[in-house]
């Protein structure tokens, strides 16, 4: 493994009588071929104490708290974790409800016998350039198994919420001795915290390679009741001749892998990442309330007319329950509500259309929602609309034609121009000031001049 020099100074210090070891994320990445970053170091040998002197002379500590032995020290910009080994037993509920112990002279085994599964139970020697795997966790990441490390593993229900976004990183799936286990701590889940199962959402919806492979693991472990709205996904009926890939559960996973594999959210930020696949997670979720058998030129067939609007408040519902930041929401409902526009109307996109959409879709914008109907479009395999990809793309054009694919239009007329005009300010003002921003919407005019010009020309009624 690769360290930063200024980490292996560091190291080098901490030996005799410390016996440093790297553990957790940075090795299990490294196995896997990816790039290690967030080197956590776990040091045996010495006191709590002995750690903290050692490390002082290096640049800023924070001390997380002796009853942890974790230290944090900051070097050229990175943060490092070095803690002792410890040992912890289940005393309460949540999070706080652990008894943790540092004992610095546990052996190896002991102290990776604490972690989540196997595969994050591995610790690396720098010195000796040697894998510590008492589990069999290397084994584990070539087979793509997620197994538990210890019977500890029940002591913490978010351990099943880790599993969710590693499976959902990594495309591994549960070992059969793990899944009772998950299944047998399921009503545990109120103990969690609800930023600590926002946190394990986060990470599924921003470096999933196999989203589904996480909805899966959730789906397996009947964790999925504990979010209804996309539980009720399940056995929700849809038209075959439309979607020969089975129910809206099913759809949905196949539109998270498909988001997952266009370049576009690959290449996205983590914001944007996070934006995208929720909307699509939650795209359909409408389908639950208003899906029906309906009778169409003779053939009776499932249809789900109105879901678009429908999906929205369960969207906000959703994103409530898993701890979602109120700014997140009001990204992803607009992409929600209009992820249909392409089809709606006939021919091409008027301009009063394309800016009237980029309003709605505000602060999101029409690039995003394309992302989005892409990723609904290749949902359903193994279907291929050459008519659907067409218009997604004729939306994209027309709204770059516009220089609105990444924002939405802004009000010409402020009330500064009408108060130019002979405008007494009052009431009035907002009603004046939206008219003439549909007008402007509506292409009646696209520069502050001309913008006046027809302010001058009107005759506003009072309202």
């Amino acid at each position: 493994m690769r360290l930063p020099q200024d980490l292996v100074v560091v190291l080098q210090a901490l030996r005799n009588p410390g016996r440093p070891r790297l553990v957790g994320g940075s090795v299990r990445d490294w196995l896997l071929g990816l790039e290690a970053k967030d080197f956590d170091v776990e040091v045996a040998g010495l006191t709590f104490e002995e750690l903290h002197e050692r490390l002082a002379p290096f640049g800023s500590t924070d001390v997380v708290g002796r009853s942890f032995g974790v230290i944090k020290l900051r070097l050229g910009g990175v943060e490092y974790d070095f803690s002792l080994p410890r040992r912890e037993s289940k005393i309460g509920a949540g999070h706080r409800g652990f008894a943790v112990a540092p004992e610095p002279n546990l052996s190896d085994a002991e102290a990776l016998a604490r972690r989540d599964f196997t595969i994050n139970s591995i610790a690396w020697d720098p010195f000796e350039d040697k894998l510590i795997d008492p589990y069999g966790g290397e084994a584990d990441l070539r087979a793509r198994i997620l197994r538990h490390t210890s019977r500890a593993f029940a002591e913490d229900p978010l351990r099943v919420l880790r599993g969710f976004q590693l499976a959902a990183r990594f495309d591994f799936k549960l070992a059969d001795e793990t899944i009772p286990i998950c299944r047998a701590i399921q009503p545990t889940y109120p103990e969690l915290a609800l930023e600590r199962v926002w946190g394990e959402w986060v990470k599924w919806a921003e470096k999933a390679e196999k989203p589904s492979a996480g909805l899966a693991l959730l789906q397996q472990t009947r964790w999925l009741s504990h979010f209804p709205e996309i539980a009720a996904l399940q056995g929700t009926h849809q038209d075959p001749h439309w979607h020969p890939e089975g129910d809206v559960f099913a759809h949905t996973l196949h539109c998270c892998d498909a988001l997952a594999r266009l370049t576009r959210w690959r290449t996205a930020t983590p914001a944007t990442r996070r934006v995208l696949m929720f909307a699509v997670l939650c795209h359909d979720l409408g389908k639950v309330t208003t899906t029906a058998k309906t009778e169409r030129h003779g053939t009776s067939r499932w249809t789900s007319h109105g879901h678009e609007q429908a999906s929205g408040p369960l969207c906000e519902r959703f994103l409530t329950r898993i701890g979602a930041p109120l700014e997140l929401a009001e990204r992803v409902k607009p992409l929600v509500l209009n992820h249909h526009a392409h089809f709606s109307g006939q021919g091409s996109f008027t301009l009063p259309a394309v800016r009237r959409l980029a309003r709605r879709l505000a602060p999101s914008s029409i690039e995003e929602l394309c992302v989005v109907m892409r990723a609904d479009h290749d949902g359903r395999p193994p279907l291929y609309s050459e008519e659907a990809i067409t218009r997604i793309a004729l939306l994209l054009k027309q709204a770059e034609s516009m220089e609105l694919q990444d924002r939405a239009p802004k009000p010409i007329l402020q009330g500064r121009d009408l108060i130019s005009l002979g405008f007494e300010p009052g009431p009035r003002f907002k009603w004046v000031l939206d008219a003439a921003f549909e007008a402007q919407l509506d292409g009646a005019f696209d520069d502050h001049d001309t913008a006046l010009a027809w302010l001058k020309n009107q005759t506003f009624p009072i309202p």
